[in-house]
């Protein structure tokens, strides 16, 4: 089989296209050919080895993707063989990720895809959609659980409306009821947000945005979806209801944070830091089933026309996929495992 594999961190010239045996899927794990993989930060960031040192002595890298199960391990119902899927989370403690023509999982990282749901689609989940079913359900005062109506009456705020992990804020917010607005820095950002179902955009860089927001949710936000805490705290705890939560994915321009203990103490803020590698099993597996009924429900659709540009390169050209998300290109970037994103 066709992968690409890494044996030192370093940059983008480090990936190579080698030729491997298939992996052989053991107790409890399945086997998956891959279609398309999904590139997320955190893919260049442990290839570069800006996050932990590598662990493996050779990594096929990439946490996401989607395919079709070709082989089932001791202990996996055979009769999943053929089953459409999306990955997620491959990579976390295993050495062989979506970036090869075949990859194996644990069978309870492979969740069914639809057959109306593409390929594409699939990889565009994972790491993404998992954050940001985590962002909407760790609030005081909310659910633990995404469904329809589980959000009716909130208020959320996705910061940086545009981005992937904000992509999916917007639409499972929706999807679960909650009024979404979406912070964004111009004008075609403001259009991929409304494309992915904003009900309001404010442009943060405008005119006074507290107020904007505050005019649309008087009592104040109860959940904001955060990408930036550094740079937008200010904004965030003015627009904040009581017993609000601020849940960070991500801290884009910074490391640090300084905090007014007494006005976070009169809001009762609660502050939810998370990162998918240490969240535990249990909001794993839970996040995997809402997600896969949102999908059923067509409520995560992607591409241009939902707010989440595509942008594709070869298995050959990870590298390239590499360096346009390191460089903060717009929407999701894909590698086109199969020959085009199809398995015949």
């Amino acid at each position: 089989m066709k992968a690409i594999i890494y044996s030192d961190n370093g940059g983008p010239d480090v990936l190579r296209l080698v030729d491997r045996e298939p992996p052989a899927p053991g107790p409890g794990e399945v086997r998956v050919r891959v279609a398309v993989s999904g590139v997320n930060p955190t893919d260049w960031k442990t290839r570069a080895g800006a996050t932990n040192p590598k662990q493996f002595p050779e990594v096929t890298p990439h946490l996401d993707g989607a395919g079709v199960i070709d082989a089932t391990g001791p202990g996996v119902d055979a009769g999943r063989v053929g089953e459409r899927v999306w990955l997620f989370m491959a990579t976390a403690g295993r050495p062989t990720g979506t970036a090869a023509e075949f990859t194996v999982v644990p069978a309870n990282r492979a969740i069914a895809l639809p057959d109306d749901a593409s390929f594409e689609l699939g990889a565009s989940l994972g790491v993404p959609a998992l954050t940001a079913h985590r962002t909407l359900t760790v609030a005081e005062d909310g659910p633990r659980r995404l469904s329809k109506g589980a959000l009716d009456g909130k208020v959320v705020l996705a910061a940086g409306g545009a981005g992937a992990v904000g992509h999916a804020v917007i639409q499972l917010a929706r999807w679960a009821g909650a009024t979404v607005i979406s912070t964004i820095s111009g004008p075609e950002k403001a259009r991929l947000a409304t494309a992915a179902g904003a009900h309001h955009v404010v442009n943060y860089r405008e005119g006074d945005p507290a107020a904007e927001i505050r005019a649309i949710a008087p009592d104040g936000v109860d959940i904001v979806a955060e990408v930036a805490l550094g740079a937008n705290l200010a904004l965030d705890l003015a627009v904040l209801r009581t017993r609000g939560t601020i849940a960070t994915y991500a801290n884009d321009g910074g490391k640090t944070v300084e905090l007014d203990v007494r006005q976070n103490m009169s809001l009762n803020t609660r502050f939810q830091f998370l990162v998918l590698y240490t969240v535990g099993e249990q909001a794993l597996t839970a996040g995997a089933e809402d997600l896969a009924a949102a999908v059923g429900d067509g409520a995560l659709p992607v591409g241009e026309e939902h707010g989440l540009p595509l942008t594709s390169f070869p298995l050959s050209d990870t590298a390239g996929a590499h360096v346009a998300v390191e460089n903060g290109a717009v929407g999701k970037v894909l590698v086109n495992v199969s020959e085009d994103g199809r398995l015949s």
